[in-house]
């Protein structure tokens, strides 16, 4: 209890904006941890955070966006290979390529709204020499769509969360980890 009510004190501080804006420009180029669990202890602390933590959050996925771009274009031999090979597999990559090509901002749109891995069809964007302009757009509009969404909820729902957060702060600790592992573990069977 004393962990979850320290956490939730500490995400209260403004430069907790500043964090949630890397972390996720990380998770945009390689980090596997959504977005939404770095938005959600300043919003379930302070639901007036709601706002420019989303925007934060979806600035971060847009620079960030934009540098898997650029690794794509330009250093896929090096950096990029580099990047799959290590947070996801070739196979993986071949399957998002064949994706991207057959459907577009499709794609685009179902990496940005879902837990499909954003920065392989970053990357394979970058690849493939996707419009960037457009690329980022539809980007920006459905992953600002996605952030907003789960702020809003917090927000009209963060005294119920602030309550859960603190009576079930271990087994949720734990559970996303495993929830985490699981997903990693699947990744590399697929």
């Amino acid at each position: 209890m004393k962990i979850a009510e320290y956490l939730l004190k500490k995400s209260e501080h403004p430069a907790y904006t500043w964090i949630v804006f890397i972390l996720t420009v990380c998770e945009s180029v390689f980090l596997f941890i959504p977005p939404e669990v770095f938005m959600t202890p300043p919003i379930i602390a302070n639901k007036k955070r709601a706002i420019p933590i989303t925007i934060a959050a979806s600035l971060g996925s847009i620079v960030g966006g934009a540098i898997a771009y650029v690794i794509g274009m330009f250093l896929f031999d090096s950096l990029g290979m580099w990047l799959i090979s290590n947070f996801a597999t070739m196979e993986k990559f071949e399957i998002a390529r064949e994706l991207f090509i057959q459907h577009g901002i499709l794609i685009i749109v179902l990496s940005a709204v879902t837990p499909v891995p954003y920065k392989l069809i970053t990357i394979c964007a970058g690849f493939l020499g996707f419009p960037i302009w457009l690329f980022l757009g539809v980007s920006a509009i459905f992953r600002t769509g996605r952030f907003a969404t789960v702020a809003a909820l917090l927000y009209f729902f963060q005294e119920r969360a602030n309550t859960i957060v603190k009576k079930y702060f271990w087994p949720l600790t734990i559970g996303a980890i495993i929830a985490a592992g699981l997903g990693i573990g699947l990744m590399t069977l697929i």
